[in-house]
Parts: C-alpha cells; sequence; structure tokens
C-alpha cells in the first residue's frame, strides 16, 4: 500500500470507539497507511461503562476506559496515526474521497465510518456525576450489577420496555418513568410490560435531580400535569429517551436509513465504493461493543480488498 503524503491515506476512519479502533488495527496490519479521527475519549461509548463482563478475554471484567486503551494501544503499535479532531463532512473527488475536520481536510483512499451513535442524556443534575456508579444507558450492559435492588428506566418507547423487561431479570424491582400517561412502544411491547409484576409506573413524570453518596440512591421527581415532587429510592436508573446515530457529516453522500443510521451489506459496505461503516452508526447494530468491533474487522479486512483493487 502507499506512504502517506501529508495529509493523504489509503484508509480515514472516523471514530475511536471499539468499531473504529479494530478496523485500525486490521488497516494498519495491512500495511495500509491509516488515520483515525476521533472527537472526544478513545473507546468511544465504551469509556461511559465502569465495568464490562460480557467482553471475551476478560473474566474478571474490565473497564471501558481501560478495553479502549488497549485497542488503541494494539492500532498504534502496528502504524495506525490518530488525531483529535470532528469530522464536520465527506466530499467525493473522482474515486478519492475527502474528509473534512475542524482540523483541516484528509485524502483518503478508503473511508471508514464509525463514528457510533449519542445516548440522549436528561441533562439534569447528577446525570454526569453518577455515570457509571448507578446511572447507565444500557441495560444489558450493566443489568448485572444490580441483583436485587431496586431500579428505574427512563423513556417510553420500545427501547426502554425493552431495557426494563430485560432489568426484571435481575432487579427487585423496576419503576418506569415517563413523562406522559401512555407509553410510546408497539402494543406487543405494551402487553408484556404490563404483564410484568416486577415493574411499576411513574406516569407523567420527569427526574429533575439524581442524588446520592458514593453511588445512586435516590431520585428527585416532579408530575408534569401537578407540579407535585417526590421522591424514589433506588440504586440504579437506566436511561433510555433516544439514540441520535452521529452521521451529520454524511448525509447526502452515502445512504442512511430514516432514523439516520447508515446503510450497509454484509461486507459493511455502503452503496458508495471505497465507504464503508461500523458499529454503533450502522443501520441493523445491536450497539455492544464486541459487535461493534466485529464490523470494524470486517469493515477493515474489505477496505484493504477493495484499495488493492485501485492500486
Amino acid at each position: 500500500m502507499s506512504e502517506s503524503a501529508n495529509n493523504e491515506y489509503d484508509a480515514v476512519i472516523v471514530g475511536g470507539g471499539p468499531g473504529g479502533l479494530t478496523a485500525g488495527i486490521y488497516v494498519a496490519r495491512a500495511r495500509m497507511s491509516s488515520l483515525l479521527i476521533e472527537k472526544g475519549l478513545f473507546g468511544g461509548q465504551m469509556v461511559t461503562s465502569d465495568r464490562y463482563e460480557n467482553y471475551p478475554g476478560f473474566p474478571e471484567g474490565i473497564s471501558g476506559t481501560e478495553l479502549g486503551e488497549y485497542m488503541r494501544q494494539q492500532a498504534i503499535k502496528f502504524g495506525l496515526k490518530t488525531i483529535n479532531a470532528e469530522a464536520t463532512g465527506l466530499r467525493l473527488e473522482g474515486e478519492k474521497k475527502v474528509v473534512e475536520t475542524t482540523d483541516g481536510d484528509f485524502i483518503a483512499g478508503t473511508v471508514i465510518i464509525a463514528g457510533g451513535a449519542t445516548r440522549r442524556k436528561l441533562g439534569v443534575p447528577g446525570e454526569e456525576e453518577f455515570a457509571g456508579r448507578g446511572v447507565s444507558y444500557c441495560a444489558v450492559c450493566d443489568a448485572d450489577f444490580f441483583h436485587d435492588v431496586a431500579v428505574a428506566v427512563v423513556g417510553g418507547g420500545n427501547s426502554a420496555i425493552t431495557e426494563a423487561l430485560h432489568l426484571a431479570k435481575f432487579a427487585s424491582k423496576v419503576t418506569l418513568i415517563h413523562r406522559r400517561d401512555e407509553l410510546r412502544a408497539s402494543k406487543v411491547m405494551q402487553e408484556k410490560v404490563f404483564a410484568e409484576p416486577k415493574i411499576d409506573f411513574c406516569w407523567n413524570s420527569v427526574i429533575e435531580k439524581i442524588e446520592g453518596e458514593e453511588i445512586v440512591s435516590r431520585l428527585k421527581l416532579r408530575n408534569v400535569k401537578t407540579e407535585e415532587r417526590y421522591d424514589l429510592e433506588v440504586e440504579g436508573v437506566f436511561i433510555s429517551t433516544g439514540i441520535k446515530p452521529n452521521t451529520d457529516f454524511v448525509k447526502g453522500v452515502v445512504p442512511l436509513d430514516d432514523a439516520g443510521y447508515v446503510i450497509t451489506n454484509i461486507d459493511m459496505e455502503t452503496e458508495v465504493p471505497g465507504i464503508f461503516a461500523a458499529g454503533d452508526i450502522r443501520h441493523g447494530s445491536v450497539r455492544q461493543a464486541i459487535t461493534a468491533a466485529g464490523d470494524g474487522a470486517t469493515a477493515g479486512f474489505n477496505a484493504e480488498r477493495h484499495l488493492s483493487h485501485y492500486v
């Protein structure tokens, strides 16, 4: 593969989560000149999880921060370059792709879009402070930490119901907090959640503050109709109010689904030759670190195969 000249690379990866970092390992090992662009912390959404106990190879568990750093070090060892910048646009110039960023433009033979999806936050006091210490955005990731204790789920759509039903297998009680007086979830999902005896409901309510000492111990709630304020004693709160894929910079360049996720085939290819996607940003992702890594491996492998046809 080619040596990078100034700002030109065989592969430019946007996003430093498990999908992007794994793609980086694969393209770097293929001796492709490669650059990974990450606007925040390397590890992506992994760094918001205090402990991963379902990632293979770590029987005692591992923090998301550690796992992300191990992946980054491994990719760098093989020659991947990384920068902290935000991708702001993507344009095509013949067979070349130009990734526009806050740190300048980078020309690429192939691009792997792995910028993930942002979980919508409540923006209330205590949410950031207790992230990883009772505040979670993923029941599949963290439910096992909440055996036989009371927890809450915020939201009223299918995702929130799925989270609540999963948590009911572990927690002693699950309270679903919704700002309306009826759920937005499908009728089938509503039937399931109403049939679960361990799930209770706080209707017409919002969280105003999350409190605790070392971990979450209570939620300060407000009824939006009566303005009544009351406390809910819980040891965990799972926020499931929606997810937004970070695809603004590729709109109009690659096909997106109605929710804004990148559409790919099983090889992680988009309809635009040489542009791939991996991880939570991709349509059909199950939003797990291990599956994002698998996507990244597939995208990296096929990026190398694509480029070999043009050099």
